[in-house]
């Protein structure tokens, strides 16, 4: 990813951060003929050691994952807020239209998981943290029997982290007045998610 030194993120924990408020992803495989590219959500776990663990699954009729059998390298996509920004938000000119936004790149190599009770204990784990933020959380035991029919036609993997790489493009090549000029038009338009990481990158 072509990161500008000023665009750079690179404070793990911010990375960290991006992926669990950002988890349905884009990866891509390199496969037999041409790249396997799948958009699925992803539950980032942190491990005593190194910089994590992803944990997900694809529907087995999916061929993205025979190609996690060569071993080799896949980056998965983290898609962070982003929105247009307009010369016209600007104190300064002149200037030209841009795109303000925050990604993260994992790289690594996935390997399956057949084991039936570790693809249990993924699934709960995915479950759980996904409606947790809900009133009445659904439980994977609701509906348990379907349940393990369904693990039949699923293949759960874990990718290991071996490199993490993120970009937070959010006007920091202006001006102050430039920034808070684009901070209160995205904020006008409702878009708050750009606006406050902005705000927090002011105010670090």
């Amino acid at each position: 990813m072509y990161t500008p030194d000023h665009f750079s993120l690179d404070d793990s924990r911010a990375l960290r951060a991006v992926i669990t408020e950002n988890p349905f992803a884009a990866m891509i495989t390199p496969g037999p003929e041409s790249l396997e590219i799948s958009h699925l959500p992803l539950l980032f776990v942190m491990q005593d050691v190194g910089l994590g663990c992803l944990q997900g699954h694809l529907a087995r009729a999916n061929p993205h994952w025979r190609s996690f059998a060569s071993g080799g390298p896949t980056s998965v996509v983290f898609q962070g807020p982003h929105a247009y920004v307009s010369p016209s938000w600007y104190r300064s000119t002149p200037a030209v239209p841009t795109w303000n936004y925050v990604a993260v790149h994992a790289h690594g190599r996935p390997t399956p998981v057949e084991d039936r009770k570790r693809v249990q204990a993924m699934l709960e784990a995915q479950v759980d943290h996904f409606e947790a933020a809900l009133t009445d959380p659904w439980r994977l035991g609701n509906a348990e029997d379907f349940v393990k029919r369904m693990i039949d036609g699923i293949v759960a993997f874990e990718m290991p982290i071996e490199r993490l790489e993120g970009k937070i493009k959010l006007s920091q090549n202006r001006s102050a007045e430039d920034r808070f000029g684009v901070i209160a038009a995205l904020r006008a338009g409702g878009d708050n998610a750009l606006a406050e990481a902005m705000e927090t990158m002011t105010e670090d």
